[in-house]
């Protein structure tokens, strides 16, 4: 059996200087002091963490907003708290927009994690997509992470990265393949400004190729749906922000999920348990469910 471990967008802050607070950095450290550091907490983070670790799994995949405008003490926290998980090898990171706030922060992310970023047999870190295989566990991971205007937090892959993916999924047939990303390949209307604009092309990828899992972050929710696939539907699971303290508008409570994998082609099994912080202050199973 592999379990892997599965959490997402912890938005670690720091205090920016006035030079670093131009355009979009600006806005989003308005909206951070109006609110949002009362939502993603330190203390929260920890317990979820130790939970984690309590879980004792063989892999943890983190699918991005590790950070949360792109500063360089941000990420020099992500990388303190990635070494917590465990070593590179054990843990697998891919990038939110947040990672990529502006233009200018685009070669942080493999400055200080590009070992968490590295396939096994590529030569550079942070070259997406790249290919992570775990026993009978492929990890696709793509980036959908890009710089975008104020206001907005779409993500896309782009046609090298589609192609690629389909490449790689063809590759790893008979493999459990899990592919990670951090924006989910459906999202409803109203969050059109938050979208993966190539959404369609992904989907369309996965229903010519297959896959066994698809695991996303960014809405900050546990989420549950099922993509079209070749042969069978393709369960596409979201987590909400590691850090969350409370429910916040649409978006729930810190969580995490860990996966059981088991199994051979054509007789995978797959169970996933929901852990979520409560309003006691702990970290508690919520639910189990079979996927395969």
């Amino acid at each position: 059996m592999f379990v892997l471990a599965h959490l997402s967008d912890l938005h670690l802050a720091a205090r920016p200087r006035l030079s670093e607070l131009p355009n979009k950095r600006g806005l989003g450290f308005i909206n951070w002091q109006r609110g949002r550091k009362k939502v993603h907490r330190a203390e929260v983070l920890d317990a979820v963490t130790r939970d984690l670790k309590a879980c004792a799994p063989d892999h943890t995949a983190v699918t991005g907003d590790l950070v949360n405008l792109s500063l360089p003490a941000e990420y020099a926290r992500a990388r303190d708290w990635l070494k917590t998980l465990g070593p590179p090898s054990d843990v697998t990171v891919t990038l939110g927009n947040h990672d990529v706030y502006v233009p200018g922060a685009a070669r942080l992310p493999v400055e200080f994690w590009g070992e968490y970023m590295r396939g096994d047999d590529s030569a550079e870190p942070g070259t997406f997509p790249f290919l992570r295989r775990r026993g009978a566990v492929a990890l696709i991971v793509l980036s959908s992470a890009v710089p975008t205007a104020p206001l907005l937090a779409t993500g896309r892959l782009g046609e090298r990265q589609l192609s690629r993916l389909a490449a790689l999924l063809d590759e790893t047939s008979g493999l459990f393949r899990v592919v990670l990303i951090h924006h989910p390949p459906v999202s409803p209307a109203r969050r059109h400004l938050r979208r993966l604009t190539d959404a369609r092309q992904f989907r369309q990828v996965l229903a010519a190729k297959g896959a066994e899992l698809v695991l996303h972050g960014h809405d900050h929710r546990r989420s549950l749906i099922w993509l079209e696939g070749p042969h069978r539907s393709i369960p596409t699971v979201g987590v909400p922000s590691a850090s969350a303290r409370a429910p916040h508008h649409r978006e729930h409570a810190a969580g995490f999920n860990i996966f059981r994998i088991d199994g051979e082609p054509d007789a995978w099994r797959c169970e996933v348990t929901t852990r979520m912080w409560d309003a006691d202050g702990r970290v508690r199973e919520l639910e189990r469910e079979t996927l395969w």
